[in-house]
């Protein structure tokens, strides 16, 4: 299981907006995004690279940590 903190999520629909946007990316399941500590836990496959992962959270307004 992967396991990303992420800062910037303040309410329900920003954890349901990283919610949707992992489960909508390839190799990617059973995806849970906590408001509290702030991170998203989710099963990846071997195939998905973590930094495009870490991107597309950018993209949507919010900081993941870094590698």
């Amino acid at each position: 299981m992967a396991v990303l903190k992420i800062s910037g999520m303040s309410c329900n629909h920003c954890t349901g907006s990283v919610s949707k946007l992992l489960q909508s990316m390839p190799g990617i399941s059973n995806v849970q995004v906590s408001l509290d500590p702030g991170q998203a836990e989710f099963d990846a496959a071997d195939t998905v690279d973590m930094n495009s992962v870490r991107e597309a959270i950018r993209k949507i307004g919010f900081e993941p940590e870094q590698a």
